[in-house]
């Protein structure tokens, strides 16, 4: 009796320790944690407390066992009491009873029983409390609701019976929190009814709390409470897993713990959770999964095995993992094109374990239907991530190439098998390893896809051609669709294209990586014996010279190679509607840093003139406004641009009706001389261009090449002097010109500059008069354009260093001969 008495005096003693700090002065955090040691020390107190059942046995009467019995009952409700008053004032404080559950399974079993009832009267007044309350503060519920669940299947009725009156009275301030009136009425006998209900009421954020709770409790050392759990838990998902946030986290803990311990007693219900999560939150699941380091362990494999376990679910899956593999693997944060990350690793390598994943998943008979539904999309996206693999410098040599096993997993999975073992014995998948073979092996793919004929084709040329029209995220991604592309139309069309296909090759022409460009060209040309049969021509023909402004030379070398040869077999009418637009784009090619871009665009200026030589008025002006260049690269350092210079020459001396040049037969001609011939012709029959091709000389004055600068100063002289209107007009603004030439760096060219400014000065000063004006320009006439005697001494060829000879005169039989049959018949 003394025990019961000292008991209820702590319990009055503690009682009021709770209720002097239960103020709005005191810290809340301080005040919950002192008020909760102060619960938990009443609460061993009442654990200390004799066995009434003992008590009778040892033959206590009946009077004095009454008395100590309704001590019993005054000491429980005197602990009763005090947590009604923390619950009245804050519902926040059920988090209270939450502890007092873990408290009573550690006990012994007669005062389960006794601990739960106070609990449920607790939980029923607050039930009936929170009516009256606009909100309600009570983040335990979910965590509590687990533990009573677990309790709600105890070997014991009384225990279970308490226990879902207490959830029953729970659920009724779970569903006032949700915003829904009324009660749970709950069968204690149908545990799917009830936990339907627990679903049902709780807020996704308490249902989370409520799972985790579960998911803990299978790891305890009871097999019993563990089974229990794994039941509820099993239960609770299959009806309310879309409620379930915080998925990630779930899953991260089960791959923790099968992997800590492999042969876990769940395992099996750890991994139906898993299965279960993917239902309702395939994308988060998923992600979670490829975020562990490649290679996958055993386990991640067996989780992998519990996400696709459901076909229902596979084209979720399928698309969440098509979305992971647009990632570049080894990729740095700053590489990426989104802000967020989906690895916490240095790099991305998620579209690795991606690619391992599919190998899991496509093979599954649940998955035939999705893989079906998205052959193309993983075609396309497995291609790409091997050429990706194949460039990437984290992974160690060794280790395997899943995109490419991916890739043979898709092939079989679809009924391709012929077509799997025809590569292989093509040798093309060991081949996969070497980066330089993943365009071949690509094009090898799409050839041996269509030698059998596969039934996929419309879809995936759909699919490619929508890719293609949208545009992939990266440049090099255009690589794989043009060659597979390709290689489809080639077996299934004829050339040309439909114009629907040809747009994209139209497009894919500037594409800014550069292998596209000459993909896109090269296919184009092969067209040229139907270039007749394709539609819009012309604007084919325009992307092309478009490609010319490319940065990359051996794209512009295969657009000029490309054009030519659509040019040869091109209807007359339509060139010659693009004959001027094609001419011009060659010019600004002349000037090309690169020889063979120069000596090329020279070489097809004259074939462009070659093929339309019949439409003389409209290529007189092209020819004439290409000379400069051309005159002034017969001095280029590389003998294919003087050569190609030499042969446009000619044709363009044909076109403007001059005899043929004799004098550019000879490999050690006189330039100077060669220039005043041409300059002679100009006068005599196009003195009107004459204004132009000084102006475009000119600017030759400021190049960063010698040879260039040195022969514009002759050039431009040469124009000026061969018409008698320019000399007197032109003469001041020349001067000046020259004056800035006088400086330049290469002593020659200042050497032709003095000579020339003298000449001028000496020309401004004697053209005072009318009549000295006259006779100073039949003196040229006679003097300099009749008998062609050089001002400079300038003898160059390609094969000898331009100088300026300080020897006598050279002989000029060849070219006094070539200009006594073009020069006009001019008196002196």
């Amino acid at each position: 009796i003394n025990e019961l008495w000292n008991a209820f005096a702590g319990l009055l003693c503690h009682q009021s320790m709770v209720l002097a700090i239960n103020s709005s002065f005191v810290d809340p955090v301080l005040q919950y944690e002192t008020q909760l040691n102060v619960t938990e020390t009443s609460f061993r107190m009442l654990l200390a407390l004799p066995n009434f059942g003992k008590l009778r046995a040892l033959g206590i009467g009946d009077e004095d066992l009454e008395d100590q019995e309704s001590l019993y009952q005054n000491i429980l409700h005197l602990f009763e009491d005090t947590l009604l008053i923390l619950v009245s004032k804050d519902l926040y404080k059920l988090q209270i009873l939450r502890e007092m559950v873990l408290w009573v399974k550690e006990e012994r079993l007669y005062l389960q029983e006794e601990a739960l009832t106070i609990i449920s009267r607790v939980l029923c007044f607050a039930s009936k409390k929170v009516l009256g309350d606009t909100s309600v503060d009570a983040p335990c519920l979910g965590v509590l609701a687990a533990e009573l669940s677990l309790l709600c299947c105890h070997a014991e009725n009384d225990i279970m019976n308490q226990a879902s009156m207490a959830l029953h009275h729970l659920l009724c301030i779970a569903k006032w929190q949700n915003g829904k009136k009324g009660s749970s009425h709950l069968l204690k006998s149908q545990l799917s009814f009830w936990l339907q209900s627990v679903g049902n009421t709780l807020l996704p954020s308490l249902l989370t709390d409520f799972v985790w709770t579960l998911l803990m409790k299978l790891s305890e050392a009871s097999f019993e409470i563990a089974s229990e759990a794994a039941s509820i838990l099993k239960l609770t998902l299959q009806y309310h897993s879309q409620k379930v946030i915080m998925v990630s986290k779930i899953v991260n803990f089960i791959y923790k713990k099968l992997s800590e311990d492999p042969s876990h007693s769940m395992k099996h219900s750890m991994l139906r959770v898993t299965t279960l999560l993917t239902r309702t939150s395939p994308k988060k699941v998923i992600f979670q999964l490829m975020d562990y380091p490649v290679p996958a362990d055993d386990t991640l494999i067996l989780m992998w095995q519990a996400a696709g376990s459901e076909g229902s679910v596979a084209p979720l899956v399928l698309k969440t993992i098509l979305l992971i593999l647009k990632g570049k693997p080894g990729e740095t944060e700053e590489d990426m094109e989104e802000k967020r990350r989906f690895s916490l690793d240095a790099t991305n390598m998620m579209p690795v374990a991606a690619s391992q994943a599919l190998c899991t998943f496509l093979p599954l008979g649940s998955y035939k239907k999705a893989v079906a539904q998205f052959f193309p999309h993983l075609l396309l996206a497995l291609m790409l991530q091997l050429f990706y693999s194949s460039q990437l410098r984290v992974m160690p040599q060794d280790r395997p190439l899943y995109a490419r096993d991916a890739l043979r997993a898709l092939l079989n999975s679809s009924g391709l098998q012929e077509v799997d073992a025809a590569l292989k014995k093509k040798n093309c998948w060991n081949q996969f390893s070497q980066a330089l073979y993943h365009q071949l092996g690509v094009h090898l793919i799409a050839k041996t896809l269509s030698e059998f004929n596969f039934p996929q084709f419309p879809e995936t040329l759909h699919y490619f051609y929508k890719i293609s029209v949208e545009g992939p995220r990266r440049s090099e991604d255009n690589i794989v669709t043009i060659i597979f592309f390709t290689e489809l139309l080639n077996n299934f069309f004829k050339d040309p294209f439909p114009e629907e296909f040809m747009v994209l090759y139209k497009n894919w022409i500037n594409d800014s990586n550069p292998v596209v460009s000459k993909l896109s060209l090269q296919k184009i040309a092969n067209m040229a014996p139907v270039v007749n049969e394709i539609e819009n021509v012309c604007s084919l023909l325009t992307s092309i010279l478009e490609a010319f402004h490319s940065k990359e030379h051996t794209v512009v070398i295969r657009a000029l190679l490309t054009l030519r040869k659509l040019l040869c077999k091109l209807d007359r009418v339509i060139y010659s509607s693009l004959c001027a637009k094609i001419a011009s784009s060659y010019c600004p090619l002349m000037d090309h840093s690169n020889g063979g871009i120069r000596s090329m665009a020279i070489r097809h200026f004259g074939e462009l003139l070659k093929d339309m030589s019949q439409y003389t008025w409209m290529l007189d002006p092209l020819a004439l406004g290409a000379l400069v260049p051309l005159i002034l690269f017969l001095e280029d350092k590389e003998i294919r641009v003087s050569k190609a210079c030499k042969y446009a020459l000619r044709i363009c001396a044909s076109q403007l009706r001059w005899p043929t040049p004799v004098f550019l037969k000879d490999e050690n001609y006189n330039f100077e001389l060669v220039v005043l011939n041409i300059c002679n012709h100009l006068a005599a029959s196009h003195e009107s261009y004459i204004t132009d091709l000084i102006s475009d000389t000119l600017g030759f004055l400021g190049s960063s090449r010698l040879y260039l600068r040195r022969g514009s100063v002759i050039l431009g002289w040469s124009f000026l002097a061969s018409e008698r209107e320019l000399l007197q007009t032109k003469c001041p603004f020349t001067v000046a010109v020259i004056e800035k030439t006088v400086r330049d760096e290469d002593p020659v060219i200042r050497e032709l500059a003095k000579k020339t400014r003298d000449i001028f000065r000496e020309i401004a000063h004697t053209m005072t008069s009318s009549t000295i004006k006259q006779t100073f320009r039949r003196w040229f006439k006679f003097i300099y354009t009749r008998k062609l005697k050089p001002l400079y001494n300038w003898v160059s060829s390609p094969l000898v260093r331009p100088s300026l000879r300080k020897s006598n005169q050279p002989s000029c039989a060849t070219l006094d001969s070539s200009v006594s049959e073009t020069s006009p018949s001019t008196s002196p």
